[in-house]
């Protein structure tokens, strides 16, 4: 008796237990829950602040489709194996190659985007796509995905670009094209993974993708001359520069790559002050072409946007003359904030002779947070806006939908941060109702905001084009 009575007893306890723990879980999501609603009412607060500028903005270069789907299911199909070890490549010759630098970025959770040397794995690559199911194509690449979404948010756009009559009818009917027709239509492979996606051993760490191209246009540049010609009657308050990546490791005849980038760097020479010019970063490995880039376009610019592991690429080039493949996927806000720091000391410095600029404004966006830094003794506005604009792009073009349901949105920041990696930097809490934090230092201004990151993934590609553009519009 006694003893069933213990049974008796600990079946209670085990219940209760139970029932507790089921509460705390209940009350714990409720809280993350009003947490979410008290972010977004007040991202949607001060992205309403400011209405949206009728203004003129440029955008260079190039265009093609994109077409979307699933790396594993493409692998699948294609009866592509994981490789034993990853393996980092340049540039992509074969299946071995295809499959050791997926597995490479894959574990990582990492972006990236390559050149396919071998047309024929490319062609078999995009047909076995194209067969999917849930497959998409849109009008892509940088400049046109940054003009798509400037034109969306009322500004007017030219584009500089080279478009055949159907990718032309894809773009928003306001945007002006600078460039002649072509009649090759390039295309570009978005291989994409959900969190927690595996491929044999191998687990990925969040959403992602591998861009693969076998782009033989794009690398030129080839609208540059048009664009030139167009840009004094346009009168633009903005150019932005985006898609150099294409140059990554394109095999160029001898003195071609630097000859396009002399051209570039003419062109961003001969725009007036009064205009401001902003380079949007990618992922490069070819450290001389980065060199090149550095000396023809980022010592040209005003405004520098770039994600969590392009910012350490950029480090790496400037103190230490190299490049860093991969990063921390999820990169502390001190880490980030240190490493902006490091970047305006630098290019923020530069002598304005024979049309050199001096860094003022560097827009850094990652999964979890927004950060924009600029000088206050610049011509940017609205920084505060800008950030809780960009913060709410972001979860808007994952979740490819304007109106952000809290069901489809959570927050990875914790309730506080440092603001330096040093021993006497300052603690500062986001507060959910003014999520957006802004500080002065030195000569420039903070600020930060909380990502509500998507959990019901649309799209993972161009969501850095989407979110800088967003982020300049309000800053004009």
């Amino acid at each position: 008796m006694v003893s069933q009575g213990f049974k008796a007893a600990g079946s209670i306890v085990s219940v209760l237990i139970i029932v507790a723990a089921y509460l705390y879980n209940k009350r714990c999501d409720e809280l993350l829950q009003e947490r979410v609603h008290k972010v977004l009412s007040g991202l949607l607060r001060a992205e309403n602040k400011i209405p949206l500028p009728k203004t003129r903005v440029a955008i260079g270069f190039g265009a093609c489709y994109d077409v979307f789907g699933n790396a594993i299911e493409i692998f699948n199909k294609l009866n592509i194996t994981p490789p034993k070890e990853p393996k980092h490549f340049n540039t992509v010759g074969n299946i071995k190659e295809l499959a050791q630098l997926l597995a490479y970025f894959f574990q990582y959770g990492a972006a990236a985007e390559r050149y396919v040397g071998n047309r024929t794995l490319f062609d078999e690559l995009v047909r076995t796509a194209d067969s999917l199911p849930n497959k998409r194509w849109i009008i892509g690449g940088n400049a046109a995905m940054m003009a798509q979404r400037m034109a969306m948010e009322g500004v007017e756009v030219m584009l500089g670009a080279r478009l055949t009559k159907s990718m032309a009818s894809s773009l928003d009917s306001s945007i002006k094209v600078a460039g002649k027709e072509s009649d090759k239509e390039i295309v570009h492979l978005l291989m994409e993974y959900e969190t927690g996606a595996t491929w044999g051993k191998y687990e990925s760490p969040r959403a992602n993708r591998l861009i693969l191209h076998s782009d033989y246009l794009n690398p030129y540049l080839e609208s540059m001359k048009e664009f030139r010609e167009e840009l004094k009657q346009f009168d633009p308050s903005l150019v932005v520069v985006g898609g150099l990546q294409m140059m990554d490791n394109f095999p160029f005849t001898e003195g071609m790559r630097q000859a396009r980038l002399q051209m570039l760097e003419s062109v961003l020479a001969g725009v007036p002050l009064k205009t401001k010019i902003h380079f949007e970063l990618a992922s490069f490995t070819d450290v001389s072409l980065l060199d090149e880039i550095h000396k023809h376009v980022l010592l040209y610019s005003d405004s520098l946007g770039m994600n969590e592991q392009e910012l350490p690429n950029l480090v790496s080039l400037l103190y230490h003359g190299n490049v860093s493949l991969v990063s921390d996927s999820y990169p502390r806000i001190a880490t980030v904030l240190d490493q902006m720091r490091q970047v305006y000391s630098l290019l923020g410095t530069t002598k304005q002779v024979n049309g050199r600029r001096r860094l003022t404004r560097l827009h850094v966006h990652t999964l979890a947070y927004q950060v924009i830094l600029t000088s206050k003794l610049s011509s940017w506005k609205n920084t505060m806006s800008a950030t809780a604009k960009a913060a709410l792009t972001a979860h808007r073009h994952v979740c490819g939908t304007h109106n952000i349901d809290e069901q489809n949105a959570k927050l990875i920041v914790d309730y506080s941060f440092s603001s330096s990696q040093s021993e006497s930097s300052k603690r500062i809490e986001f507060r959910d109702k003014r999520p957006v934090s802004c500080w002065d230092e030195a000569d420039y201004e903070i600020c930060i905001a909380p990502v509500l990151v998507c959990t019901k993934v649309f799209v993972t590609s161009g969501g850095g084009d989407n979110i800088s553009s967003a982020g300049l519009v309000l800053q004009l």
